[in-house]
């Protein structure tokens, strides 16, 4: 195991992730750039490696990514569900761990379409009575 890759995919609202990761000294990397400068906020970086932090794994693997579709939120999310997914190949002991946490589960919720006669999906023009 010193040289393998370990793949993973993961998805999020219309964003998808593909997920790379090896023993290393934990660079992470996204669409070639360092993973803070590329999702911008230190709450998504959290969001994204939580599956690493949950297996102890922070310091010691390296995660090379490539995303795509939605916005950050979105591909923070698909990130996560990558990283999971590629952890389980790398160790198929953590399942249980990442399953408890719910990392392995896509997240389904997606944006409500707009419908006719309405401004947007539930807001409503304004009501006029005269």
């Amino acid at each position: 195991m010193a040289n393998d890759i370990f793949r993973g995919t993961g998805t999020r609202k219309t964003a998808v992730a593909q997920v790379r990761i090896m023993a290393g000294n934990g660079k992470a990397s996204i669409n070639g750039r360092e993973m803070l400068a590329y999702l911008s906020r230190q709450n998504l970086v959290t969001h994204a490696l939580e599956p690493l932090e949950e297996v102890k794994l922070l310091g010691k693997i390296d995660v090379i990514a490539q995303v795509e579709g939605g916005g950050l939120s979105g591909q923070a999310g698909a990130l996560r569900m990558g990283l999971a997914r590629a952890l389980l190949k790398y160790n198929p002991e953590l399942r249980e761990a990442l399953k408890k946490r719910g990392f392995l589960t896509r997240d389904a919720r997606m944006v409500e379409r707009k419908k006719y006669g309405r401004v947007k999906a539930r807001k409503r023009f304004q009501f006029s009575k005269r």
